[in-house]
């Protein structure tokens, strides 16, 4: 596991707010928030690429001297809820949460699993991670930017590696359940049976039987009564008693 430097960081407060923010992406800015217990919610606008740089470093449990603009002291921040755009994938809003250096923080630390499993290696199995990182708790200097996990000894399918598993310094705390599964050796799936192609024979021949001959529909329909949704094609006898007398 690791834990990074101390970055620096310089945001001004924001006066653009609402849907105005979008002027000042266009100007290469990101609008923020800075927040934090006992601590007035203020809008800040950090320069994009500096943001970009920094959180690289940081991700979300690294610690930040956030500096703002007018004011002497520098705040000790953790970046907070970025939100990306869809498309672009880039940077829309972050929000900066100040911490007190003496008070311990919950957040959530990415698992980073290392080593090779001899089981994937000789395609016993596939690898799976149920889950990509943990809760913790620790002081914000404290706080791993990652933990690693070694997965060298799932040998076998079925072998998992759990949350007990983690080697974890006195200073950090996990609050994730001990049992929950961070990387397990799953069978590999059996290739599905394709159904053989129906001969075309067979289909012309089923289609064949299904069609009812002429001679069956006419054998079917009585004299003097109209088959269903149809009129009858058999002219009633009045109607011919009625020619016959004519000629007579």
């Amino acid at each position: 596991m690791a834990k990074k430097d101390k970055l620096e960081l310089t945001a001004e407060k924001r006066q653009t707010l609402g849907r105005k923010v979008k002027s000042l992406r266009r100007e290469g800015l990101l609008p923020a928030n800075l927040y934090g217990k006992k601590v007035k919610s203020t809008a800040v606008q950090v320069d994009l690429k500096s943001f970009l740089n920094t959180f690289k470093e940081s991700g979300e449990t690294g610690l930040i001297n956030l500096t703002i603009k007018g004011e002497k002291k520098t705040r000790p921040v953790l970046i907070h809820h970025v939100q990306f755009q869809p498309v672009s994938e880039q940077p829309i809003h972050a929000d900066f949460y100040q911490v007190d250096l003496k008070v311990k923080v919950t957040t959530e630390v990415p698992i980073e699993l290392i080593g090779e499993s001899p089981a994937v290696k000789e395609k016993l199995g596939i690898l799976i991670q149920p889950l990509t990182e943990v809760e913790v708790e620790a002081l914000p200097a404290d706080l791993p930017d990652k933990l690693e996990l070694d997965i060298s000894d799932l040998k076998k399918v079925d072998e998992t590696v759990t949350v007990a598993d983690l080697k974890m310094p006195v200073s950090v705390k996990v609050l994730t359940l001990k049992e929950e599964v961070l990387a397990k050796i799953e069978p590999l799936a059996k290739e599905e049976e394709i159904a053989p192609p129906v001969e075309e024979e067979t289909v012309k021949e089923a289609e064949v039987v299904e069609e009812r001959p002429p001679e069956a529909e006419a054998k079917d329909k009585k004299p003097g009564k109209a088959p269903v949704g149809g009129k009858s094609q058999e002219k009633p006898r009045e109607a011919k008693t009625e020619k016959k007398v004519k000629e007579e």
